[in-house]
């Protein structure tokens, strides 16, 4: 009786292996170029995106008329070559700290050869 229900599993074992499906997977190497391209693209949607979520330019989209919302969808929706030439602008416009700097040395230079003694 054992051996009979032993035959039966394997028989049934056999015949729903058959039934499966083989799939086959293909395996590559992926080259530093498309890691390096992937890597740059979130991080200039990152910096576009940091933008658009300052306090400063919400208001003055608001004051556009443009949602923030809306321009982060937008955001979402540029190709990568896009958002590089947006994030290239970005980075390109002056933070405004160097302007202050000068404007503190330019005041300390004043004073201390206006006050020298």
């Amino acid at each position: 009786m054992k051996s009979l229900t032993v035959n039966l599993i394997c028989r049934f074992l056999v015949v729903a292996l058959m039934m499966l499906p083989f799939q086959q997977g293909q395996a590559g190497m992926i080259g530093t170029d498309q890691v390096v391209s992937a890597a740059t693209a979130q991080a200039d949607r990152n910096t576009v995106l940091n933008l658009l979520n300052r306090s400063t330019t919400a208001s003055e989209l608001q004051a556009l008329g443009v949602d923030p919302q809306a321009a982060r969808d937008r955001v979402a929706a540029l190709t990568d070559e896009e958002v590089h030439a947006l994030a290239g602008k970005v980075n390109a416009v002056p933070a405004g700290g160097d302007g202050l700097v000068l404007l503190i040395l330019v005041v300390f230079f004043i004073w201390y050869f206006a006050f020298r003694r």
